[in-house]
């Protein structure tokens, strides 16, 4: 997946969004496949179980055995068409959360192999937020950050100053 295009600024800035909130050792069912930030966050001694890759719209249930002291979604919402379901039955009192803020300069995200690899939403702050909201969370801490690519041209200039990711930690 990250053949070419490493996210380091995002993981870094995902960490210590996710640190500040929420310090190890937590328990973490952390939505999505194992991936790298998966291990990003066992090595900073995070307790880190993964869903099996379930489709989140069609079970939107995640059942699990053990007691977690918090969830994390790190870009899994929008590729999901309706998390509102998936948001309000979390077993969870905590959440961090992280999305692709919608660029007015930028098409959404579609993968031409992968079906699973689309973004159906991507949301302006406030959209999520109010999601968050009428799901039953509040929102206790924000961050945005930008993701500059390293090429010439309009839109890697606009993606120098205009965020492209937001964090969220909210409670119940």
């Amino acid at each position: 997946m990250y053949e070419n295009t490493f996210p380091n600024k995002r993981f870094k800035k995902t960490l210590e969004f996710l640190e500040n909130a929420v310090p190890s050792p937590a328990r973490v069912l952390d939505l999505g496949v194992e991936n790298p930030f998966s291990a990003i966050m066992k090595s900073q001694k995070y307790h880190v179980t993964n869903t099996s890759g379930e489709d989140l719209d069609l079970h939107p249930h995640v059942d699990y055995e053990s007691e977690y002291d918090l969830v994390t979604a790190f870009e899994i919402f929008e590729h999901l068409l309706s998390p509102f379901n998936l948001l309000k039955d979390l077993k969870t009192n905590k959440l961090v959360a992280t999305v692709p803020l919608k660029l007015w300069f930028s098409d959404a995200y579609r993968s031409k192999t992968d079906i699973r690899d689309r973004h159906y939403h991507e949301f302006e702050d406030w959209q999520f937020d109010w999601l968050l909201e009428k799901a039953g969370w509040n929102i206790q801490k924000r961050a945005k950050w930008t993701n500059p690519v390293q090429k010439i041209g309009l839109r890697p200039l606009l993606r120098t100053i205009t965020p492209r990711y937001y964090a969220v930690y909210a409670e119940r």
